[in-house]
């Protein structure tokens, strides 16, 4: 599948230790993920992005996986995953100095999600 956005690497802030080289990678899978299973990204907070997933076991655990693998070089983000009632979703959350980051999150997700 292929996407027609751009891979804008200025979302990844300073605070990030994922090297250079693996960035463009991370931001395909992101962006994977976002067409594959992303339906709707909404922003309850100016910190908080809720992306609702398709429900399915491979949507769960591709999210976990990727989230767990994002928080490890981009320690500031909160990831939650909940499954309840026949939903998914992935909330991700950061401190008020990083929501340039959710921004450039949501714009992606919600780029995919239109395509």
């Amino acid at each position: 599948m292929t996407q027609d956005i751009a891979p804008d690497l200025g979302w990844a802030p300073s605070a990030c230790t994922l090297p250079t080289a693996e960035r463009p990678l991370r931001v395909a899978e992101f962006d994977a993920l976002f067409a594959d299973a992303v339906h709707t990204a909404v922003r309850p907070e100016r910190t908080r992005l809720r992306l609702g997933l398709g429900f399915s076991p491979d949507h769960a655990a591709r999210a976990a996986e990727l989230a767990a693998r994002e928080n490890c070089c981009c320690s500031f983000f909160t990831f939650t995953l909940t499954i309840a009632d026949g939903t998914l979703a992935l909330e991700v959350a950061v401190p008020p100095e990083h929501v340039d980051v959710l921004d450039a999150l949501q714009a992606r997700a919600s780029a995919a999600v239109s395509l």
